[in-house]
């Protein structure tokens, strides 16, 4: 008869004790499985920040996890007899474990699901699945609201999940928004001005611990050609670190964060952002929580309904809704590419050498920190990456690889259908293209840069400038039945034969590597 009734597999974006992988564990007969292998930091060429991420908590999570009195069957990554991959290493441990069954929380990323379900199968053990309660919306109540609509929008699906779960809504008026409207977005728009914004409260840091250095130098000896830096990591690796992020940025940076969500400065990478989407998509915080947080600061009034409505527009919105599109649309969503774009990414995407000042700054700091927020992922390095035409796997592979908070199933969504628009406009509406201006708008960057956003032709020309016509040039046909694109079309439209060469020319410069 077996010993170990259950063999519990909790993989490193599973890091919750309340986790349904865990309901009717039983210490006597039941254990936990946990292991770290090189292939998931290879399958994309994962940063250093990244990985340290992942391993840092899982390894505090395993920690807590013996001290709560539970068997825990841990591979490190310098271990001696480490398989490598996921399926190797579970592979060789329940040959020597043989448990009766397997337990897992539902995954977030589909390669891993069939890998493990393959393993499971191969060696005729049950799996049990367990639905991920982390979320608000099931994936199956996201298909029942899909399935009722011609289309997706994700402002409809807000709607309807502030509804269900009763936020943000009028005390007098269960079915009414607080305040009157569904969305401030529009008064969150606003940019710092030349004074700058200001005195920023800091980044609420965590030195790293005992647990978290050996991970440091562990990843600096076997990953030492990945990209990224660690002399600044100091990101939260555990739930009790994770909650102080929470109550730091709501008391401290949530009031300015609406007006100031799309706004860039150089050499602030942190700004009035929350920074907690690594501790939720690690699930070392409930987005439960992270909601009720947000919504107190507003009943208590020290926090304007607008930066409270954006920022849980983020966390019951947007973030439900790609894990919607995500899981009701794999696997084919990750091979689209409707725009036929065909490129290869820019080599230094990895390295952040390049001219253009708003692309040095994005991703000088993603390799330092593994962080960027979102305006300088969809309109610096998203956008740039969609005009220059990369093929939108090689965009999903880097931004994969180079956040710390970067899991497929939130990742993917946001590159291939908001960033890039190779799903064709299931996810977003209309492509997000722009010039250097929007740019110039947001923040002080083209103030010193080599390059004028107001022109896209000739030595001084912008790159987003030039890509941003010439884009609407190869996709004019396509765009004209777009009604959000009318008057960009109408624009192009009036160009003239010697304008279009000259731009076609200019923008195959820079996809040569003569302009960079």
């Amino acid at each position: 008869m077996h010993s170990l009734r259950h063999l519990v597999l909790v993989l490193g974006d599973q890091l919750d004790l309340h986790a349904a992988a865990f309901d009717g564990f039983d210490a006597a007969q039941d254990a936990v499985w946990m292991a770290e292998v090189a292939q998931e930091s290879t399958h994309v060429w994962s940063s250093k920040p990244r990985t340290v991420m992942f391993l840092a908590a899982m390894r505090h999570f395993a920690k807590a996890l013996r001290e709560a009195g539970r068997t825990v069957h841990y591979t490190a990554l310098d271990q001696a007899d480490n398989r490598g991959s996921l399926a190797a290493q579970l592979q060789a441990d329940l040959a020597r474990l043989q448990p009766q069954g397997l337990v897992l929380t539902a995954p977030g990323d589909w390669r891993v699901l069939q890998t493990l379900k393959a393993t499971a199968h191969s060696l005729a053990l049950p799996l049990d699945i367990r639905e991920d309660r982390h979320f608000f919306c099931s994936v199956r109540e996201f298909a029942a609201h899909a399935k009722a609509r011609k289309s997706l929008r994700m402002e409809y699906f807000y709607r309807e999940m502030r509804k269900r779960h009763q936020v943000l809504m009028a005390a007098d008026a269960p079915d009414q928004p607080e305040g009157g409207q569904w969305n401030f977005d529009a008064d969150n728009r606003e940019a710092f001005g030349p004074q700058g914004p200001g005195a920023v409260p800091p980044r609420t840091a965590f030195a790293p611990d005992d647990i978290t250095r050996e991970v440091i130098t562990l990843v600096q000896q076997r990953l030492a050609d990945h990209p990224g830096q660690l002399a600044s990591f100091a990101w939260p690796v555990t739930r009790e670190q994770a909650l102080v992020a929470l109550q730091a940025f709501v008391a401290e940076r949530l009031p300015h964060f609406g007006p100031y969500q799309d706004a860039m400065w150089p050499g602030q990478p942190w700004l009035y952002h929350a920074h907690l989407s690594a501790a939720l998509n690690l699930k070392l915080l409930n987005p439960r929580e992270v909601v009720a947080a947000a919504v107190d600061a507003y009943r208590a009034g020290t926090t304007p309904l607008a930066s409270v409505e954006g920022f849980v527009r983020q966390i019951l919105g947007w973030r439900e809704y790609v894990r919607g599109i995500y899981w009701t649309r794999m696997p084919d969503y990750a091979e689209l590419n409707a725009l036929n774009a065909q490129e290869d990414l820019p080599a230094w995407y990895w390295t952040g050498a390049t001219d253009m000042a708003c692309l040095r700054d994005a991703i000088g700091q993603t390799l330092e920190h593994g962080y960027a927020h979102h305006i300088q992922r969809l309109m610096v390095t998203g956008l740039f990456a969609l005009m220059y035409g990369v093929q939108p796997q090689q965009v999903h592979a880097w931004y994969l690889a180079v956040y710390v908070d970067a899991v497929e199933w939130v990742e993917l969504p946001n590159t291939i259908g908001m960033s890039q628009y190779a799903d064709g406009g299931l996810m977003a509406s209309k492509p997000y293209v722009a010039t250097g201006k929007y740019i110039q708008r947001m923040s002080p960057y083209c103030k010193g840069c080599k390059y004028d956003p107001a022109q896209r032709t000739g030595p001084k020309a912008c790159p987003f400038t030039t890509l941003y016509w010439d884009f609407l040039l190869q996709h004019e046909s396509q765009l004209a039945h777009n009604p959000r694109m009318a008057l960009q079309v109408k624009n192009v439209v009036r160009l003239d034969g010697p304008q279009r060469l000259a731009i076609q020319a200019q923008a195959l410069a820079i996809r040569s590597g003569q302009v960079t």
